[in-house]
């Protein structure tokens, strides 16, 4: 098996298990605190891999979460492409960065993507927007160590040579 391979399995891999977190049916005051697992991990590999993970399998995992999830077709691959965009250009300074630097940065892409989707939603007529509406961008930049600590974990387990 190819090198080409195993990394798209990983990668494929890691996000149904975000898209799967994402889903997880919790009690309701937890739903307010789940964060967008699939943009977390799309960050990771567009950091990771820019060559090989970018704005168009980011767009199509996108499309897979709005399949999923069931909100307008095309809203989360429109935020996800800009976001694997910013990613992607930026990816040599972004991935250098230690932890305490990338934080405010995570914090910004989710706030960025958030208030995207914000917008798409108030187009379509539904323009409520209370203050836990911005819980799962704080809950998503908490859990961004634990995002790179199990890819890395995994990629160094599976991806020995890269």
């Amino acid at each position: 098996m190819t090198l080409d391979v195993q990394t798209y399995r990983l990668i494929g891999f890691t996000l149904a298990f975000a898209l799967a977190l994402r889903l997880l049916a919790l009690p309701q005051p937890l739903v307010l605190l789940n964060p967008d697992w699939v943009l977390l991990v799309l960050i990771y590999w567009c950091l990771t891999f820019p060559e090989r993970f970018g704005i168009g399998l980011a767009w199509l995992t996108g499309l897979w979460v709005d399949a999923a999830t069931g909100p307008l077709l095309g809203q989360h691959a429109l935020i996800y492409a800009l976001v694997a965009y910013c990613c992607v250009r930026f990816h040599t300074r972004l991935r250098v960065f230690p932890l305490g630097q990338q934080l405010p940065l995570i914090l910004l892409f989710l706030l960025g993507a958030q208030l995207l989707l914000f917008c798409l939603e108030a187009l379509r007529g539904r323009p409520l927007l209370l203050w836990s509406y911005w819980l799962p961008c704080l809950t998503g930049t908490l859990a961004w160590p634990l995002v790179l600590a199990g890819c890395g974990f995994l990629k160094r387990r599976h991806l020995p040579t890269i």
